[in-house]
C-alpha cells in the first residue's frame, strides 16, 4: 500500500511514520516544509506525485488559544486542505484516515461520549476540527478517529512540561475539573496501523483506557518518576484562556470494540512506557 501520512513532523504522524514503516508500507511522510497545506495547488501536485492508496491526515491546526484569532487560518488547514485531500481520494478511491478530536464536544455531562454522540464544539478550533471531519466524509472511504490529551517523544505536550516545571518548582497549581484520558502516540499509531491494514469506515474514538483530570495526570506522572512536587488542584476558573475547554473529555472505545479493532491500553501502563523511553532518548 502507498501511504501518505501528513503531519509527519509531529507527534502523533512522527510515530505514526514509524510505526507504517516497520510493517512495510510504502510510506512518504510529508509536513508543512513539503507543501503548504493552505496551497490547495501545491496539495494537489505532492498527491500526482506520491499517488498514494491511502492517506493518513495528522497534520492541523492546533494552537487552540491562537485559533480564536486567526480563525480563517485555522479553518483553511482543518478544513479546507482536507477537503482537497477527501477530493483527491473520491476521485481515486483512495482511503482517508482523519485525525480529529474531543474539542468536537461540548464536554457537558459525566459519561464518555460515544461516536454517534452530536458534536457542539465550544471553541474556533473544536469548530474547525469538526468541519474537517465533516469534509473527511465527502469520500466514500473515510475513517475519522477522535482522540485526546496526545502525549509522544516528539514535540511538546503536557508531560514534558510537567517534568521541566517539577524540577523547577515545589508546588504546582493544575486543573483538576477537566477529565479525559491521555492517548500516547505509540499506542494510537499502533492503532492506525491496523486500521489501514484493516480499513472500515466510519467514526471511532480512541484514547489511552482509564481517566483523570489533568491535575491527576500531573500527579501520576510525579509519582512515576519520584518528583516530590506537590499538585494542588484547581478549577477551571482559575486559569481563564481565550477558547473553552471541554471539561468532559471521555471517550467512549464501544465504536473500536464493535468493529473488532483493540482498545489502546491503560493510560498509567501507557506513561509509564513513555517515561522510560524518553530517559534512555536523553541520556
Amino acid at each position: 500500500m502507498r501511504l501518505l501520512i501528513t503531519g509527519a513532523a509531529g507527534q502523533l504522524g512522527f510515530d505514526a511514520l514509524r510505526e507504517a514503516r516497520r510493517r512495510g508500507f510504502d510510506c512518504t511522510g510529508v509536513d508543512r516544509e513539503d507543501f503548504d497545506l493552505t496551497d490547495a495547488a501545491a496539495v494537489a501536485e505532492a498527491l500526482q506525485k506520491t499517488q498514494p492508496e491511502a492517506i493518513l491526515h495528522c497534520a492541523a491546526y492546533t494552537a487552540v488559544d491562537k485559533a480564536e484569532e486567526e480563525s480563517a487560518l485555522a479553518m483553511a488547514i482543518n478544513k479546507d486542505a482536507t477537503h482537497s485531500l477527501a477530493r483527491y481520494c473520491d476521485q481515486t478511491g483512495a482511503l482517508l484516515l482523519y485525525i480529529s478530536t474531543d474539542y468536537v464536544f461540548n464536554g457537558s455531562g459525566c459519561r464518555p461520549w460515544e461516536a454517534e454522540d452530536t458534536p457542539a464544539p465550544l471553541s474556533v478550533y473544536g469548530k474547525t476540527k469538526l468541519a474537517g471531519e465533516r469534509a473527511a466524509s465527502l469520500c466514500p472511504r473515510h475513517m475519522i478517529v477522535r482522540t485526546s490529551w496526545v502525549f509522544g517523544a516528539n514535540g511538546g505536550n503536557f508531560v514534558k512540561t510537567m517534568l521541566r516545571l517539577g524540577r523547577e518548582r515545589e508546588t504546582l497549581r493544575v486543573v483538576n475539573d477537566q477529565i479525559g484520558a491521555p492517548t500516547y502516540t505509540v499506542d494510537l499509531a499502533r492503532l492506525l496501523c491496523d486500521m489501514l491494514e484493516q480499513p472500515q469506515p466510519g467514526i471511532y474514538h480512541a484514547s489511552n483506557g482509564g481517566e483523570c483530570s489533568w491535575a491527576g495526570f500531573a500527579q501520576e506522572i510525579f509519582r512515576q518518576t519520584e518528583l516530590p512536587t506537590q499538585v494542588i488542584p484547581v478549577p477551571s476558573s482559575e486559569y481563564p484562556q481565550a477558547a473553552r475547554r471541554p471539561k468532559n473529555s471521555r471517550l467512549s472505545p464501544r465504536s473500536l470494540l464493535a468493529t473488532g479493532y483493540a482498545p489502546l491500553p491503560d493510560w498509567q501502563g501507557a506513561l509509564e512506557r513513555f517515561l522510560c523511553d524518553f530517559a534512555a532518548q536523553n541520556k
